[in-house]
């Protein structure tokens, strides 16, 4: 027995199969409706005093019969795939309205969304059909669909489907994929849809730097936003993160403005984001996925690549399902690129065999890491380890005072790979003395756990440094909230250095107001410009006295905030 979908609550069973009879008929292929079943459909919608959907495919098998709207009654992405023809999905939906008029904006986002072959929408009035409208896709960027003029229902029926649909779809092929995004769509810029949702926990202030944040990330990875869709409520929502009505709005917007990836403020679970994916129509990704895509560009070197492709593995491995599975379609999309992505086996315990590969591969790396320490130590040279919020300027500073070639850029996690140079300090009156300076990942607010465990060998530079220098970011508004996310995630590592610095950098871009705040909160540091080589020379004579400090400063008491 063929299910009915939609909303069926409170239904009497007689109706129901009344429904269930329409799987038994076959239309002709080249009609997109008889005049039986539009009676059939109509007297049934007019009885249980409710919209109907039928979705119906080019061979006229009805696949799918549904209780709600266009909209309320969206195919899922997966068995929409299963009949897609070409740049149409393969199938078209007859709906009937309870009132007169045309087809809503909500109805055709919904055909939109599923590139539905056509939208048949019957106007019911007393169990008949009063009068008809037909809607298909065009490809037009600022009205991409086109309505016919009521019609009635003999000259519905007259219409040859396959003609007309044959038509539609080419002028959608000659004008490219772009102009009806859904989530198989890959272009060389994904147009991002972000979604804030700031619950009882979050201050409105740290969702606006969140928001602000992701805005960063997403550019940083190469997308470009084309709006933003907020949400207020207590808690995330189990099983879609927002609220149901808050799932249609963005489903609707989405479509309006062309997004064809929807990134979420928050981390989200694999549950909710294949619960999104269904009902939105397109892809859904999370700040952590954000946060990988960029790591998989940055990353260059051998260990580099290597750790970013466990992280994905990581990540993507409960959301491996569909499209997921594949794992081969990652060309061009936010979360979805990278060094581990090209031709992995789909199965997923082969995956997880992978993931095991690579884990072991990650130890050897640390292993190696702990003997090039050792080597260090045995040369009794000071190591300190630059930490701070991504994008602070510690590859510019590494750069400055040892004439390294580190890449630097303004932008997110513009480094990736450790590296470590010699900082040779002289002053007056006593011999040259040298320290390591080893530049290390950035850090960034509740830093993903899939990343902290896939660079563990990275961040143990930072645990077994004699001393650390956090750079500090002073030009950016929220300069003392990055500080508290740095010191939460070093109290994370099972040990770090007693001895501390912390270095307030671009200081000749930071306002006089938040100059003045760090100087009295924090009189033990060092205020310099690495790019304008301001306060270098102080910089360099207090690394030495933390090194040489033999009384172990203790982290802590140098964050007071």
């Amino acid at each position: 027995m063929q299910n009915i979908y939609g909303n069926t609550q409170g239904i009497k069973s007689n109706y129901l199969k009344q429904l269930q009879k329409l799987y038994e008929q076959r239309l002709p292929g080249d009609r997109f409706i008889t005049p039986e079943f539009a009676d059939a459909l109509a007297a049934t919608s007019a009885e249980i005093h409710h919209p109907l959907c039928c979705y119906i495919n080019r061979r006229g098998q009805v696949t799918r019969i549904a209780v709600g709207t266009p909209f309320q009654t969206r195919i899922p992405f997966e068995e929409l795939s299963r009949h897609s023809v070409e740049h149409l999905s393969g199938i078209r939906c007859v709906a009937t309205q309870l009132k007169s008029g045309a087809p809503d904006e909500a109805a055709l986002v919904a055909m939109a969304g599923q590139r539905l072959d056509a939208l048949v929408l019957l106007n019911v009035e007393l169990g008949k059909v009063k009068q008809a409208f037909l809607a298909h896709l065009f490809p037009d960027m600022e009205t991409p669909w086109r309505v016919s003029p009521a019609l009635s229902l003999d000259e519905l029926t007259e219409e040859d489907s396959d003609e007309l649909i044959y038509e539609w779809e080419r002028e959608i092929i000659d004008a490219g994929d772009t102009v009806f995004p859904n989530q198989d769509t890959v272009i060389d810029q994904d147009r991002v849809l972000l979604v804030g949702l700031q619950t009882d926990d979050i201050s409105p202030q740290r969702f606006e730097d969140g928001l602000q944040e992701l805005v960063g990330l997403v550019e940083s990875a190469g997308g470009i936003i084309v709006d933003t869709v907020r949400q207020k409520r207590s808690r995330p929502h189990p099983q879609t993160v927002v609220g149901q009505g808050k799932v249609e709005e963005i489903a609707l917007h989405a479509q309006k403005v062309r997004a064809n990836l929807i990134v979420f403020d928050r981390d989200i679970s694999a549950s909710q984001t294949r619960n999104l994916e269904d009902q939105i129509g397109i892809r859904v990704v999370d700040r952590t996925g954000v946060i990988l895509d960029i790591f998989a560009q940055r990353a260059r070197s051998q260990a580099g690549k290597l750790q970013v492709e466990l992280a994905q593995l990581e990540y993507m491995l409960p959301r491996l399902r569909g499209r997921g599975q594949e794992m081969s379609r990652l060309g061009a999309g936010i979360g979805t690129r990278g060094p581990g992505e090209t031709k992995l086996e789909t199965e997923r315990r082969v995956i997880q065999r992978k993931i095991a590969q690579l884990q072991h591969q990650v130890n050897d790396l640390q292993a190696h890491r702990d003997r090039i320490r050792q080597q260090r130590q045995k040369q009794d040279i000071p190591v300190v380890a630059l930490v701070g919020y991504t994008n602070a300027g510690k590859s510019t500073l590494l750069n400055v005072l040892t004439n390294a070639d580190v890449y630097t850029a303004d932008q997110l996690f513009a480094t990736l790979d450790p590296t470590t140079r010699k900082l040779v300090i002289t002053q007056p009156d006593q011999e040259r003395k040298s320290i390591l300076l080893t530049d290390t990942v950035g850090f960034i607010h509740e830093l993903p756990p899939a990343l902290m465990d896939a660079f563990r060998a990275t961040l143990e530079e930072v645990v077994e440094a004699d001393a650390l220098l956090h750079v500090v970011d002073l030009s950016h508004p929220v300069w003392e909230s990055h500080m508290k996310s740095v010191q939460e995630i070093l109290e994370e590592m099972p040990t770090i250095p007693g001895k501390s610095l912390i270095a307030f950098n671009k200081i000749d871009k930071a306002s006089s107001e938040s100059l003045e705040k760090a100087q009295q909160d924090y009189p033990e540091a060092v205020f310099i410009s690495a790019t304008g080589r301001l306060g270098l020379e102080t910089l360099k004579s207090l690394l030495l006295q933390v090194v040489n400090d033999t009384s172990d400063m203790q982290f802590e008491a140098l964050y007071q905030l």
